[in-house]
């Protein structure tokens, strides 16, 4: 049995060499994109590496199980196995991401695995994320250069291969910028410092420098966004505010393209400067999102431990297609597909499932939640209210099995959890009301321009994150919005058509008649009226067919992760 282990567990370590290898060849052709001003090349390749795990784990454990023959549920090899592979990844500097390969594999391979301490990787968590001072990672400068020398040299080691629009006025925007934000407050002293990652973060049509300055006996993080336009490269702003640094790591925002060679101390360095995301966040946000997801789920395990309330009913309009849960000590939701759909939803649980897997690959402008896909979820029996259980067995038995004391959830998928919408423009203040509608009307828009149409954009099925941010998570009825007419509604000219019951003309399944939203959007009565003002464009099909002919001409309409106002150059298009 142990020369059987061998090559089986070499078989393992080849499928994550591979994986990593392929991955590192996706993500190094995001400065060629970005030289290149080749935007749909960026986003197809960034579908590609998405797609990548997947696609190959799916080969893999093919080829394995023709190896492993009837020993795929001998517990006995399996150990072997892993001994042999531990072997082979101690060394390696992202053995975070081999373990979890590992459990990957042994997912799929091994029939009815769940959750198994002995042969998976389920608590190890390596502590390998502090960030090691002085490392070849990131690009140094003291304080003793002098800050304009600084910025120049900034410039210089970024180095885009293209010449830049302006690089002296970027050259005083950014001294300007440290002088208002930084100098006005500290003095710097021989001990300052500043440094920034040298592998650089792409996304869309921009490249971010991820830094850190030692002034004041602490550490001032700061992010610079370069944009490439069509008369070159140049510096879009200056970001040292945190909720906004915090934002573009977003769980609503796609994963960077970032040269990671230790992923471990990428993410080190990123949660210090963005010191209140959680160590999953940061590994979903550099791409690692399966290892993002063993981390979460490590976050669970450690939760449920040291907490004990019970899993209830999420708050909030029950929905028509998905049961949705939480444990309210924990800042996540849990959501499946029932078995069964009332009317008039009439889809199956694949094409949602397809929905889903829609979002996972598509750019979510910071407008839709990033999920992690689980199957035979464990929860302890005991932990489930009895509220909680009847309404699983009422929408969605076909999921659940109970054994040792735990039910089992076959399919389900973990949100971060964010205050229904709804809910919020209930009691809110018309001050915070307005805020929260003028928004809501933002991201429908912002989704669009990304080519998503929501569907069904009743203010329930959105919810508000801790920044107030509105943010869409109901993906059943999404279409891409280059397949829907929008249509001017047709005006009755006869009794008949003004007093009809049904309607009078012709209505295709794609067909929009955005006039009618004005009906249902907001019905609360002093936010309604400044919503229907402050959005007249969402009424407009005229509007919706010029994104639509853009999106369809090829272009890629920028969200910008940051306030515009912040722009240097807020005229200079990308």
């Amino acid at each position: 049995m142990p020369k059987r282990a061998l090559p089986l567990a070499q078989k393992i370590f080849s499928g994550f060499e591979s994986y990593i290898r392929s991955f590192n060849t996706y993500t190094r052709l995001a400065p060629e994109y970005f030289r290149e001003r080749n935007w749909v090349g960026m986003q197809l390749n960034h579908r590609q590496r998405l797609r990548l795990y997947k696609d190959l784990l799916f080969q893999l454990v093919a080829e394995f199980n023709e190896m492993l023959g009837e020993d795929a549920a001998n517990r006995q090899i399996w150990i072997l196995i892993r001994k042999e592979y531990q072997a082979m990844i101690a060394d390696r500097p992202d053995v975070e991401l081999a373990e979890t390969f590992f459990n990957s594999v042994i997912r799929k391979a091994f029939p009815g695995m769940s959750i198994d301490e002995e042969l998976m990787y389920v608590m190890e968590g390596h502590q390998i994320c502090e960030w090691r001072e002085n490392s070849h990672l990131v690009h140094t400068y003291p304080s003793q250069m002098g800050l304009e020398p600084i910025i120049r040299k900034i410039l210089d080691d970024f180095d885009p291969g293209v010449p830049f629009l302006n690089k002296e006025e970027d050259v005083q925007f950014l001294i300007k910028s440290v002088k208002e934000v930084i100098l006005t407050r500290y003095n710097p002293g021989p001990e300052t410092k500043t440094e920034i990652l040298k592998p650089v973060f792409y996304r869309n049509k921009a490249a971010y420098l991820i830094g850190r300055t030692y002034v004041g006996h602490k550490w001032m993080p700061f992010i610079i966004p370069m944009m490439h336009g069509e008369k070159g490269v140049f510096v879009d702003t200056l970001i040292f505010d945190r909720n906004i640094m915090s934002h573009l790591f977003s769980f609503t925002r796609s994963y960077f393209m970032v040269d990671a060679e230790i992923p471990s101390q990428i993410v080190g360095f990123l949660s210090s400067v963005i010191s209140h995301k959680k160590t999953h966040e940061l590994y979903n946000a550099i791409g690692f999102n399966k290892h993002g997801k063993t981390l979460f789920y490590r976050d669970y395990l450690y939760h449920l431990q040291s907490s004990t309330d019970q899993f209830v009913v999420a708050p909030g309009v029950k929905g028509m297609v998905m049961t949705v849960f939480t444990l309210p000590s924990f800042d996540v939701v849990f959501k499946l597909i029932k078995d069964h759909f009332e009317p008039p939803k009439s889809m199956t649980r694949q094409e949602v499932r397809e929905k889903y897997k829609l979002v996972s690959l598509h750019d979510r402008v910071g407008r839709m939640a990033d999920t992690h896909e689980f199957e035979y979820f464990h929860i302890p029996l005991d932990r489930v209210s009895s509220e909680l259980m009847q309404e699983l067995r009422n929408t969605a038995n076909s999921l659940l099995e109970i054994k040792n004391n735990q039910l089992i959830i076959k399919h389900l998928y973990s949100e971060r959890k964010m205050r229904p919408l709804n809910l919020y423009l209930e009691g809110c203040s018309k001050e915070k009301g307005w805020d929260a509608v003028e928004d809501y009307g933002r991201a429908i828009l912002q989704l669009a321009q990304a080519n998503i149409f929501p569907g069904d954009m009743m203010t329930k099925n959105f919810g508000l994150t801790r920044q107030n941010r509105v943010i869409f998570y109901d993906y059943d009825e999404i279409e891409f919005l280059t397949d829907m007419n929008f249509r001017v509604k047709p005006k009755p000219e006869t009794y008949e058509q003004i007093y009809a019951s049904e309607p009078w003309y012709d209505i295709a399944k794609n067909d929009v008649f955005p006039e009618d939203f004005k009906r249902w959007m907001i019905g609360r009565p002093d936010l309604k009226e400044h919503f229907l003002d402050y959005h007249q464009k969402l009424f407009d099909p005229t509007h919706w067919q010029k994104i639509q002919n853009r999106i369809r001409n090829g272009e890629l309409l920028h969200a910008f992760p940051y306030p515009e106002e912040i722009r240097f150059r807020p005229q200079e298009k990308v």
